[in-house]
């Protein structure tokens, strides 16, 4: 896992629960969303007025189920990007304690660029590509 420069907290809901009386498996992936958003926003590159302008879509979505989250438990989402591809690139997530510990999940999603008024996709934007390689410390290719 890289290490990430951005955590965004997740207050656990008893909504969240299964029935097992821990956090639905589903719910993973909103918390994953949550994290993304806040990456997007706290960077300058979404500012979540419209959808239209949003800029990316999920391509894929895998997750290591790691550790059981209860009802109580203090949970942060460390978010990051790992690969600038043309199009695409790649957040990678932990789910996990306050502290760091334990660790109930690890996450990665392929985002690809995209266009909502044309239905396409494009490439990833320079402004978006200079923004994130530099908060993420990954060099440019020439």
């Amino acid at each position: 896992m890289p290490d990430f420069h951005l955590y965004h907290p997740v207050q656990v809901r008893y909504s969240d629960l299964d029935t097992q009386w821990h956090v639905n498996n589903i719910q993973f992936c909103v918390y994953l969303e949550q994290a993304r958003m806040e990456y997007l926003v706290n960077l300058g590159l979404f500012d979540g007025k419209s959808f239209h302008d949003l800029g990316m879509i999920v391509a894929s979505l895998q997750i290591s189920y790691l550790a059981p989250i209860e009802l109580h438990e203090k949970i942060q989402v460390g978010v990051g990007v790992t690969r600038l591809g043309n199009k695409s690139f790649v957040y990678a997530y932990q789910v996990e304690g306050l502290d760091g510990r334990p660790v109930f999940a690890t996450a990665e999603t392929v985002m690809v660029a995209y266009d909502y008024r044309r239905k396409a996709s494009i490439t990833i934007p320079d402004h978006w590509r200079e923004t994130i390689a530099n908060f993420e410390k990954i060099p440019l290719r020439s």
